[in-house]
């Protein structure tokens, strides 16, 4: 998961293959209460991991319910209604799937309970659901402002007799708490009428799915009026599988309209949702094919290509799709005229007011926007001039940040900035990886920064920590030269020119990955053993050897990958990637880096000098600086970074104000 402050997306330009989408947020948090609350255990397969289904893991569990987890899977044993801790403070983030059912099955159990939640949180409104849980004697009392939590839940005094009056208008999660949360006091029939339009019906759909995969077959009549049956019971259903996450697979049918193939595939395909969905917001489907997208679909999977292009703009009412819709407003920025998107109130009242929102980011990027209280209109910008390379504010909420991710494929090819990525975590934590796994980009396009400098300048911790800043890749292109050293020596092959062609031969067969900091040969992490002196006076030396030096030459460049690179070494800026954007030469005196590696030797326990140590800087700069196949020296447009005096905190700092000198935004 990317938790930079900000993500770079260079201008992408095709993709094509297949996604596996994390399962569906609100089953997932559905099925987390209903198993709470049921009698028996559940094994829940395929649960969404993100930052709303923890916040629910930790309140059950603080709640007395016995939760097992391993991945994916978990296994809950039920309460069966009775809290075995009646007296608890939880807080549960930004998460309105936790906050709203909560709320309504605690309230109808009873307790002491305080439940609260990130500021924003204490914004979203409650007091419809509050009005309807008051209406049967629930104690809940506000701990701030009126109709917003925290809430203080107390014992209450149940009248089931009457109807329970709900809004509809608002929030459809004030209905799906009430449903969830009656069948735990149903002796005998509970009926619901519902006040105004009911939104987001599909949700209330989703609800009534599950009610009855654990029993509970509640009643409807039409969207008006909903009957809990007498005598209805939370039973476990055994073993429950969670849909991957419609909402979340709107990115990739969108990516699927606009972009064309690349690498020998076309389209993208969607692996875990297929139309059969039990989740409204599949009906995208029908959206983007009004918009032009061609698509497939079998028992659990889409395939999307483009169709129509320009896409086709659309006049819709959003009521069935509210948050998938927010992907349909960014699609209308490759459309043939104005897109008008309808029915989408409940916008004001998410994560943010998601109405304002989109309009303020889409003007950014150069579209037109107008905005009334429960639409938006789009009109693209007016060609490819009128694109405008942007940052895009994400105001902590995960459908702004994923849903512009598709504005990187824009035909100006501007960079677009994704401020505030990590916000992705609250239903899919790996989103930019799974874009990045079927996005492609001219390989000029994917940006990339050098650090070169001599041994022990502190070239490696620096580039590592830009890398992680930035959400880059990292290339420590040292790395590779000693362990072409090692492998050569461990395979008793002398480090000399009379062997270069063997070393070459070793070097093309060699197994090497990295996973963060750790370097892998075959199966053994050699993050350690190529750290030492030995090794690198041996990586020195094969890299001396002109046809070890082109061997490797490749194989660096292939790290230039989505979103970017940070390369590391000796020769990064004027020979593998002299088209870098920027290009560092750190350097410190010979004295200054003699310290530093006896201070990191003694510290594992190594023994040194620092006459001896400096003695061997010194010779190896002078080696390096004066070979001649790609001898160590600035590029002629390196800037040039005296880390002699500084802190690497200050380096860091230092290089990211040159880069962001360098951006659009």
């Amino acid at each position: 998961m990317f938790s930079t402050a900000f993500l770079d997306l260079p201008p992408l330009a095709h993709a094509a293959g297949a996604v596996t989408l994390p399962g569906s947020k609100s089953i997932s948090n559905r099925v987390l209460l209903l198993a709470a609350m049921s009698e028996g255990t559940t094994t829940i397969h395929d649960l969404l991991d993100s930052d709303d289904t923890r916040v629910m893991l930790i309140a059950l569990r603080t709640l007395g319910c016995a939760v097992e987890q391993s991945g994916a899977i978990v296994k809950i044993t039920g309460l069966g209604g009775k809290l075995p801790n009646d007296s608890a403070k939880l807080f549960l983030g930004n998460a309105g799937t936790a906050m709203r059912p909560l709320t309504a099955a605690l309230a109808v159990v009873g307790g002491d309970f305080e439940l609260s939640g990130v500021p924003r949180m204490h914004e979203r409104p409650i007091g419809d659901l509050v009005d309807a849980l008051r209406q049967l004697g629930c104690a809940i009392d506000y701990l701030g402002n009126e109709g917003y939590p925290p809430l203080k839940l107390g014992a209450p005094a149940l009248q089931l007799d009457a109807p329970i009056k709900v809004r509809g208008d608002v929030s459809s999660q004030f209905l799906t708490a009430l449903l969830m949360a009656l069948p735990l006091v149903a002796t005998k029939d509970i009926v619901i009428e519902v006040v105004g339009e009911l939104i987001s019906r599909p949700y209330i759909e989703i609800t009534l799915n599950l009610l009855a995969r654990f029993g509970v077959q509640v009643r409807r009549d039409d969207w008006e009026r909903f009957t809990i049956p007498a005598g209805a019971k939370l039973r476990s259903p055994g073993d429950i599988h969670v849909e991957a996450d419609a909402s979340s697979a709107s990115y990739f049918i969108a990516l699927g309209a606009l972009s064309t193939g690349a690498n020998g595939h076309n389209g993208i395909k969607i692996q875990g949702v297929g139309a059969d969905s039990i989740q409204g917001d599949i009906r995208f489907m029908e959206a983007a094919q009004a918009m032009g997208a061609k698509i497939e679909s079998g028992p659990n999977w889409l395939h999307i290509q483009r169709g129509a292009w320009p896409l086709k703009a659309i006049d819709l009412d959003c009521n069935h799709i509210p948050d998938a819709a927010m992907t349909l407003a960014v699609m209308a920025l490759y459309a043939d005229g104005t897109t008008n998107l309808r029915n989408i109130a409940s916008w004001r009242v998410k994560e943010t007011d998601r109405i304002a929102a989109m309009a303020t980011e889409l003007r950014k990027l150069g579209a037109t926007v107008v905005e009334g209280q429960d639409y938006i209109q789009v009109t693209p910008p007016a060609g490819m001039a009128g694109w405008k390379a942007a940052s895009i504010h994400t105001y902590d909420d995960h459908r702004v940040a994923m849903c512009f991710s598709l504005a990187a494929f824009n035909p100006a090819q501007v960079p677009v900035r994704i401020e505030d990525p990590k916000c992705v975590a609250k239903t899919f934590p790996d989103y930019f990886e799974a874009l990045f796994s079927v996005a492609t980009a001219d390989t000029r396009n994917i940006p990339v920064i050098c650090v070169d400098g001599p041994t022990a300048s502190g070239k490696g911790t620096l580039a590592a920590v830009l890398a992680e800043k930035l959400g880059y890749h990292f290339l420590d292109s040292g790395s590779l030269y000693r362990i072409t050293g090692l492998a050569a020596s461990r395979a008793d092959i002398a480090l000399e020119a009379a062997n270069e062609a063997a070393i070459v031969a070793l070097l093309q067969s060699l197994p090497i990955h990295f996973e963060g900091s750790h370097i892998w040969l075959a199966d053994e992490d050699v993050s350690d053993a190529i750290r030492t002196e030995e090794a690198g006076m041996n990586a020195s030396k094969v890299s001396a050897f002109p046809a070890v030096r082109a061997a490797l030459i490749d194989l660096q460049r292939n790290f230039r990958k989505l979103p970017g690179l940070v390369a590391d070494g000796r020769d990064m800026g004027t020979v593998i990637f002299p088209e870098a954007p920027l290009k560092v030469y750190l350097t410190a005196s010979a004295a200054c880096r003699a310290e530093r590696r006896h201070k990191q030797l003694i510290s594992k326990g190594i023994p040194a000098t620092l006459d001896d140590l400096r003695a061997d800087l010194e010779a190896r700069d002078a080696r390096d600086s004066s070979r001649t196949v790609a001898p160590l020296k600035p590029a002629q447009d390196a800037l040039l970074l005296d880390n002699s005096d500084l802190t690497v905190e200050a380096s860091v700092q230092t290089v990211l104000d040159w880069w962001q000198s360098k951006q659009p935004f």
